[in-house]
């Protein structure tokens, strides 16, 4: 997918991304606190979605990936995350890691593969996402970059 265009978030943006993830049933709790860079993705039709990235060091979590309700189904969630993770390669990232409820044959199908919680990296594991707003039940994936 060519023509994606990807403006990062800042303070002033929120309120849209909160709105867009609680529509969604993502966590929303947490977007302000540090440590986390959220995306707005357009294409030349309008916004495709949202996306970021949580964390410092060689794993992070994929944060909070959303196509609109109106674009889904065109490939364009499979355009954001390819974006995602060419960003966190330019970070160093080594690992992305993510917890899902209903995303995991997507992402499975981008490359992560299923994981035990249990065995996350303790600079994950210690996130709001892992220790609070993800039910236990949600898959945990991981891809290396």
């Amino acid at each position: 997918m060519t023509g994606l265009r990807v403006h990062r978030l800042d303070a002033n943006d929120m309120g849209e991304l909160r709105n867009a993830l609680a529509a969604s049933d993502l966590p929303v709790a947490d977007l302000a606190e540090p440590g986390r860079a959220f995306f707005r993705f357009d294409d030349g039709a309008g916004l495709v979605g949202y996306g970021g990235l949580e964390g410092e060091g060689a794993d992070r979590l994929l944060r909070s990936v959303v196509v609109v309700a109106d674009r889904r189904g065109d490939g364009l969630g499979r355009a954001m995350l390819t974006a995602l993770e060419a960003r966190a390669r330019e970070l160093g990232v080594a690992r992305l890691n993510l917890l899902t409820n209903t995303a995991a044959p997507f992402f499975a199908a981008n490359g992560y593969a299923a994981a035990d919680r249990a065995a996350a990296p303790a600079s994950v594991a210690s996130s709001r996402e892992f220790t609070a707003l993800c039910p236990a039940s949600a898959a945990y994936l991981v891809k290396a970059l």
